[in-house]
């Protein structure tokens, strides 16, 4: 395994267990299964694509679908703020692990292609 990748694996792997509880305990109830899921589904996608790119051979492809995922992980982060499903501080707190995801998957592109 690279050691770019364990790094964003362990990232991703370590907000996933930050994320879960606030979404469980901490959205309203009608949203833990819509847009609490939505968060939970994208931060398992980039943990997934990250172990792929990790085990195969990396393709701009792999990237491209991880900067997707990282997008989309930014954009439904940003509109539990915008809902009031999370404080201000928990997402810039959460904006700043996800920025510092997407940073270093540019890292580890730029590495390995």
């Amino acid at each position: 395994m690279n050691p770019d990748g364990l790094i964003l694996f362990q990232k991703t792997y370590d907000l996933i267990l930050e994320v879960h509880p606030v979404i469980v305990n901490k959205f309203p109830k009608n949203q833990r299964f819509v847009l609490g899921q939505k968060i939970e589904n994208t931060l398992i996608a980039i943990l997934e694509i990250a172990i792929t790119i990790n085990l195969s051979k990396p393709t701009v492809n792999y990237f491209r679908r991880l900067d997707i995922e990282i997008q989309k992980l930014k954009i439904f982060i940003r509109l539990a703020k915008d809902l009031k499903f999370i404080s201000i501080k928990k997402y810039e707190y959460l904006e700043k692990k996800v920025i510092e995801i997407g940073k270093m998957t540019g890292g580890w592109k730029k590495a390995l292609i």
